[in-house]
């Protein structure tokens, strides 16, 4: 495989550019298949999901395929402080660098806030995490967290948990538009098919992160492998790149030469 079909964050690579929650799933084994059947390599958990210190509390992780790199984020978290305390802690417990920043603005929205996102993003870069920032689709956000030095940026395709795919594209376009060299843009939240996912691939997002879509259909295990498929359908399209729209018709088949060919045969 290419580097050019390879998705690098900060200092970490892997194969596929689909990335995998562990919400909401009917129970933990229904949740393992689907992962496995996905062919992910990164999956998000919530650091509030992560049983400390219980010894024999049923723990999520022992349900993640061995495989796969363990992305904690701070879900839940309403204000900088409370992120960046999560972000501390799942470092501490998962010995890991990575952090999914999610600082929401509004519980019943869950958008996000961009002032208390943009500074955790700047406390947490600064103490030397690799912050893969959930953001809106606005351009100038992008910008902001880019700055920052965050090592993702990931804007909603839609609210978080809607199922209503890429609701803006041109927003899409221009954060890919202005992205900074080794800043990779990943759609985060709205999916609800594998269309979704193809359609964020084919303008040209680096990854999708997804749960609900998965978690949510009536065969999560069958979606999984969907949104795998629509990963590596969607980045196929884009690197070949799809034929220009035109308002008419325009005939595939040769319009010149037929009748006097036809005619030397007579």
């Amino acid at each position: 495989m290419s580097d050019n079909n390879l998705l690098t964050i900060g200092k970490h690579t892997w194969k596929s550019r689909l990335i995998t929650g562990t919400g909401k799933f009917e129970d933990l084994d229904v949740m393992r298949a689907a992962l496995a059947a996905s062919g992910s390599e990164i999956v998000t958990v919530a650091v509030r999901r992560v049983e400390i210190g219980q010894r024999h509390a049923e723990h999520i992780l022992d349900y993640v395929p061995k495989h796969m790199t363990i992305l904690p984020n701070t879900a839940g978290c309403f204000s900088a402080d409370d992120a960046v305390r999560s972000a501390r802690l799942s470092r501490e417990v998962l010995d890991t660098d990575l952090i999914k920043l999610e600082v929401l603005g509004d519980k019943q929205t869950l958008l996000p806030d961009p002032v208390e996102t943009v500074k955790a993003a700047k406390i947490l870069v600064d103490e030397g995490f690799t912050v893969m920032c959930y953001t809106s689709d606005d351009p100038i956000m992008a910008q902001r967290l880019a700055d920052v030095g965050v090592a993702s940026v990931m804007p909603a395709g839609a609210p978080i948990g809607s199922g209503q795919g890429i609701l803006n594209r041109n927003n899409i376009l221009i954060i890919l538009e202005q992205r900074r060299p080794g800043v990779p843009i990943i759609v985060d939240a709205g999916v609800g098919t594998a269309s979704d996912v193809s359609v964020a691939m084919e303008l040209g997002c680096d990854g999708v992160l997804l749960n609900t879509g998965i978690a949510g259909a009536r065969d999560p295990v069958t979606m999984a492998a969907a949104m795998k498929h629509a990963i590596e359908a969607g980045r196929l399209a884009f690197l070949a790149g799809r034929i220009p729209r035109k308002l008419y018709a325009k005939a595939s088949s040769p319009e010149e030469g037929v009748i006097a060919s036809a005619e030397a045969q007579r």
